[in-house]
């Protein structure tokens, strides 16, 4: 951007004014409410430099004009303003000019003019305003060429000698306050200036009075309520205390505070805080300049109108053209120097609190006491972020940051690093997410520490910290190992959510995937979990064997258990359980989510060969395990395993399971295990009588099991509710359902004893189908149950006389 004189800013007060209606609003309410009401109100307008405060005390003096009020402003950005004498002076000439007579106002500030200037003479040269004070002309005529006064005495005779009306000669005569001018001290005196003020401006009558007061943290730098009481704006809240029949509106970056002066002040300031322009604002600011294409520049403003304006003035169409250090300047106008550096350092933290800024302060030699702390998190920049947390303007971090070389920036984000690794060992379970984000960027986290971070925050926060870990590294472009690691952990989110096409496509796995790293291992078990969920159970079997038999790292013996689990779809039972109890002895002591996930299989294992007391104990067992290891996922799907075993030995139980199983898995957005929930459910409620609630819980689990792609959960669900319509009398419906699902069980490869369930209930309602006769014959030949075939199919017969009864 090429230089450009500051003079050319002045623009923005000459571009439309948009939105801020909030404010306005609060503005008018305040104003009509002061009406004839007695003593001081303050209407406190605060936000971050460069908010728009200043244009919007512009706007609210220009309202307050029409609705016919006297108005004054003191803008403290001017350094003269800043100083008692003069800003009166400034307010007296306003007010003056719209009719306010300042009798005896005028002859005390005379006499504080001498006071502060005895070596020059009062004339109507030197005094202010004097051309424009009826008292002071009168006086000034008849004494022209009078020696220096030098007391207020004096001035006082010379003003009952003038020839001066009879209203000014009995203000003289009459006001203590001017008698005793002469007694006091140059600071009382001053005292006495703004209390005579005061007194005029109430007797001027019963036009209201509007006094604005912008940038006021020019005044008092350090925002009052570090604890450090600041008397610089002593003379300015002496002034608004006496102002009993007028409004005054103090812009400010942040809330004035005045209560730790004196409590009343609690009930007579209203603030009313600006936040950033809305989009809409944001676009209408840059269309009524002409450029119609901006909306990369108003997200990049984050809000800030003085950002919008710094693009207008380059004339540029891109938000690059604006200056971030320009911007700071803006923000860190009036900051104490010593801060900066502070800033700068936790800038790099997405969040902090005091135990961050400490860490950060005490590695760099920088004050690290609470009150530095104070007087940080007071300034208006720095934001609530989340319950305990803290955080900085966006557009503030951005340039904070960009003052930070990348050998520094590294070494901070190592700092803070280990700052939140060690939150997450005393138990915090969002720390695990701000550590990977800064172990990323310090370049220090391998592959394998990013998975293990990822683990252990799924573990403790379920998928929304997953989520939260990947959109973070999704932000960086990451190459190599890492970019390997957050595909995995991509794939893996997705399979959660039972999503088997976008974890196909997220994973790309060639014919012979690679398995030697960890991060490869698992990438490759993601993309089988979801050839297994969509139906394609022979290669996700292959890659399972392949992790199993070549990986020689941690995903071995999780791929283990997913070996086994292919013999258990499969109806090969004794195999299953084998391998099982092999991947169970084979398990370090401590890997309670793999024990909990081997009991778990055998816990389906025992289920599907309807051996539902044994299924009970071992659901127990592993539940045992997951809420050992903290494991949201594995107790969610517990709670789902609950439902569809109680579904069969105790649906009235099943229904009380089914509300926090679902509210478990809808927490976790998991599409597949909501399906196989809802297909507990509605078996239950079939089975209690309840046909209409079972229809409709049906409808939704098949709803569910659809999205997922889950294609053998969705024909589980069909086969149920097949027994359903042959109760609500639609056998030919009922035996389509049973055909369809044993057609699905057959293409996925899996449920051989389904297919024997589905074969017997056709008979059962007289309603034999050839093709589904054949398939049941050949699954016979691939079941291997645990005791014999015969008492499986007997145990499957009671089961399907116990829910249809009468029924054909």
């Amino acid at each position: 951007m090429s230089l450009q004189p500051r003079f050319r800013r002045v623009a923005a007060l000459d571009r439309r004014f948009v939105d801020r209606e909030d404010v306005l609003e609060a503005f008018m309410r305040e104003l009509r409410d002061r009406g004839d009401a007695r003593g001081p109100r303050v209407f406190n307008v605060t936000g971050v430099g460069g908010i728009g405060k200043s244009r919007l005390l512009r706007e609210l003096k220009k309202r307050a004009e029409q609705e016919g009020c006297r108005t004054a402003l003191l803008d403290l950005q001017v350094p003269a303003m800043r100083q008692q004498e003069d800003a009166l002076a400034v307010l007296r000439m306003e007010l003056g000019r719209q009719g306010v007579i300042f009798d005896h106002f005028d002859i005390a500030y005379a006499v504080l003019w001498q006071r502060l200037h005895p070596h020059l003479k009062i004339s109507q040269a030197e005094l202010p305003f004097a051309d424009e004070s009826e008292i002071l002309t009168s006086i000034l005529d008849e004494t022209s060429g009078l020696p220096v006064f030098g007391t207020a005495v004096g001035l006082l005779k010379l003003a009952q000698r003038a020839r001066s009306s009879v209203r000014h000669r009995r203000v003289i005569k009459d006001d203590e306050v001017l008698q005793r001018l002469d007694e006091l001290s140059n600071t009382d005196v001053l005292d006495a200036v703004t209390y005579l003020f005061a007194q005029d401006l109430r007797a001027s009558g019963g036009t209201p009075c509007v006094v604005f007061v912008d940038a006021y943290e020019a005044l008092v730098p350090i925002p009052v309520k570090t604890g450090r009481v600041s008397s610089a704006d002593a003379w300015l809240r002496d002034l608004i205390a006496q102002l009993d029949r007028g409004l005054v509106v103090v812009g400010s970056r942040e809330p004035l505070g005045w209560q730790v002066h004196h409590p009343e002040w609690a009930e007579i300031v209203n603030e009313c805080k600006m936040g950033g322009l809305p989009m809409d604002a944001r676009l209408e600011l840059l269309q009524q300049a002409g450029i119609s294409e901006g909306v990369v520049i108003a997200q990049a403003s984050q809000g800030l109108p003085f950002y919008l304006h710094l693009a207008l003035d380059t004339q540029a169409g891109s938000a690059r053209a604006v200056s971030m250090e320009e911007i700071l300047q803006r923000f860190l106008n009036h900051v104490a120097p010593a801060e900066v550096r502070l800033l700068e350092l936790l800038s790099v933290a997405r969040t902090f609190d005091f135990e961050i800024f400490h860490t950060l302060a005490q590695a760099y030699d920088l004050p690290a006491d609470r009150f530095t702390w104070e007087s940080l998190t007071a300034y208006s920049f720095v934001y609530p972020a989340g319950e305990h947390g803290l955080r900085l303007h966006q557009l503030m971090v951005v340039a904070l940051r960009a003052r930070l070389s990348p050998e520094a920036t590294r070494e901070v984000h190592a700092h803070l690093r280990a700052a939140w690794d060690a939150r997450a060992a005393a138990g915090d379970g969002t720390a695990l997410r701000e550590a990977v984000y800064h172990g990323v960027r310090a370049g220090a986290l391998s592959a394998e520490d990013l998975l293990d971070y990822a683990d252990r925050s799924i573990r403790r926060g379920g998928k929304q910290a997953g989520d939260g870990i990947l959109a973070d590294l999704t932000e960086l472009g990451l190459h190599g190992e890492l970019a390997e690691a957050a595909r995995c952990l991509a794939v893996e989110a997705a399979i959660t959510m039972g999503d088997a096409g976008q974890a196909a496509a997220l994973a790309d796995l060639g014919p012979a995937p690679a398995v030697g790293s960890t991060a490869q291992a698992r990438l490759a078990m993601a993309a089988a979990h979801a050839m297994r969920i969509a139906g394609d159970t022979t290669e996700a079997g292959r890659v399972y064997t392949r992790v199993w038999e070549r990986h020689r790292g941690p995903v071995r013996p999780i791929a283990g258990l997913w070996v086994a689990e292919v013999p258990m779809w499969q109806g090969r039972f004794a195999t299953a359980f084998s391998l099982a109890e092999q991947v169970l002895r084979d398990a370090p002591e401590d890997d309670w989510v793999l024990r909990g996930d081997v009991l778990r299989l055998m816990h389906l294992g025992r289920r599907f060969h309807l051996d539902f007391a044994e299924a009970a104990a071992r659901l127990e067992e592993a539940h045992a395990c997951y809420a050992r290891s903290g494991s949201v996922v594995g107790l969610a799907n517990i709670a789902t395993n609950r439902v569809e075993l109680a579904a069969w030995d105790d649906p009235a139980a099943a229904l009380r399971l089914a509300g926090e199983a679902i509210a478990q898995q809808q927490e976790l957005a998991a599409l597949h295990e909501l399906g196989k929930t809802y297909t507990g459910l509605a078996l239950a409620q079939m089975r209690l009588g309840e046909l209409r609630a079972s229809s409709d819980s049906f409808a939704l689990a098949c709803e569910y099991l659809d999205r997922a792609g889950y294609r053998s959960g969705r024909a589980r669900a069909e086969l149920f509710r097949a027994l359903l319509h042959v109760l609500q009398g639609s056998p030919e419906r009922a035996a389509r359902a049973l055909v369809w699902a044993a057609e699905e069980f057959i293409a996925s490869e899996v449920y051989p004893t389904l297919i024997v369930a589905a074969h017997q209930t056709l008979e059962r309602i007289d309603l034999p189908d050839e093709q589904v006769a054949r398939a049941a014959d050949e699954a016979r030949g691939q079941i291997e149950p645990l005791d014999s075939l015969p008492a499986l199919e007997s145990r499957m017969a009671d089961l399907i006389e116990s829910v249809l009864g009468g029924h054909r």
